[in-house]
């Protein structure tokens, strides 16, 4: 039973348990053996894509080209990981000076405060296009149920980013070289096991987990070409979006702010085309489904 008090050779500050690492190792393996039959997850990324695929589905409410939210999003990420990387090593050179080290110590606070603000603003981007569906009537379980899930989803990574955020600044503030340094004085977040397997392997256990059972495969459909006409209920074969610009602009410019002040974002609204040009596709009912609308 641990006590919260620091143990003697210990890199963890208590004495590590040894039968939840091997439970967590095999669980992690069984959802993970089940997601390589789905597909790969890689959590904020792959909700990233779900909303970019649930986005391709209602193009005329999406606040942004549904093809530019894993690439924006992944690129932000991607810096996140880069200032991990970088102040981890500054962190873990013990030959570089003491100046340099403490720089590492900032570069992964401001990382742990991006990754935060990034889920955080991807829910937002989320709620607004739902919000905006169900103010034009558009309440179809295709976009209700995707949704659900990457809101549960976002919320486990979010609970879990503030988790390792305390963890973080907590050690990070304490002066561990200090002769005067009293372990009993860190946050019982470090100093008790608990915490790590309740916030971070169980969190991540339970959402990787939620996604082996409500995979966004079950509702959205194969084609980014397939959408929802504006009745709510009629899914249409249409052209889908044309890619007119490379990927620096798509990157730097995701809301393709020029294209709004050029009027060209206006032509690449197919879905404004005649319903001849698509092919209208046979509604598929789902399980609690009526008629295309969900009550989530």
């Amino acid at each position: 039973m641990e006590d919260g008090q620091y143990v003697d050779g210990s890199v963890w500050f208590y004495a590590p348990n040894k039968g939840a690492p091997i439970f967590f190792a095999v669980a992690y393996l069984a959802t993970g053996a089940v997601h390589f039959w789905q597909a790969v997850p890689l959590y904020e990324l792959a909700n990233y894509y779900v909303l970019g695929r649930v986005l391709y589905f209602v193009p005329y409410y999406s606040p942004i080209h549904p093809g530019r939210v894993l690439t924006t999003f992944a690129a932000i990420s991607m810096i996140v990981e880069i200032l991990n990387g970088i102040g981890a090593s500054y962190i873990a050179n013990q030959t570089l000076p003491q100046d340099v080290r403490e720089r590492g110590y900032s570069l992964l606070k401001a990382a742990l405060i991006m990754q935060f603000a990034v889920v955080s603003l991807f829910l937002v981007l989320a709620a607004t296009f739902q919000r905006k569906c169900r103010r034009n009537g558009i309440n179809h379980v295709k976009v209700n149920r995707p949704l659900l899930t990457l809101y549960i989803s976002s919320a486990i990574i979010m609970v879990r980013c503030v988790y390792r955020t305390i963890e973080f600044f907590d050690i990070a503030d304490a002066n561990l070289s200090s002769s005067e340094f009293d372990p009993s004085t860190i946050s019982p977040v470090v100093r008790y096991e608990w915490f790590f397997y309740v916030f971070e392997a169980t969190l991540m256990l339970c959402n990787s987990v939620l996604l082996n059972v409500r995979h966004p495969r079950r509702w959205l459909p194969k084609s980014t070409k397939v959408y929802l006409a504006k009745d709510g209920v009629t899914e249409i074969t249409g052209p889908g979006y044309k890619q007119e610009r490379n990927f620096v602009a798509s990157l730097f410019d995701p809301f393709d702010l020029y294209g709004m002040i050029k009027g060209r974002d206006k032509t690449t609204r197919f879905w404004e085309e005649t319903s001849t040009v698509g092919e209208t596709k046979a509604d598929v009912d789902a399980p609690g489904r009526t008629n295309g609308s969900d009550q989530v």
